[in-house]
């Protein structure tokens, strides 16, 4: 983990709470540079918190509102 933040310029503390859902809506860039650290694609990242999650309820809206990014 300490990597992957110096890596992409990002605290250790920020891609912790990043991780555990403290942070809700992290910014584009930051998460943009870790993705590029984790040789992530920007669509596969939006892939991956977009697809429902099993066994979650859908929200009024009719979608399911994922968390947090999956590590």
């Amino acid at each position: 983990m300490l990597r992957v933040a110096l890596d992409a310029c990002v605290s250790p503390e920020t891609l912790r709470k990043i991780e555990s859902g403290r942070v809700a809506t992290p910014a584009f860039p930051t998460i943009a540079a870790i993705a590029d650290v984790l040789g992530l694609s920007l669509d596969a990242v939006w892939a991956e918190i977009s697809e429902p999650e099993r066994g979650v309820e859908p929200t009024d809206s009719g979608r399911n509102t994922p968390e947090r990014l999956a590590s």
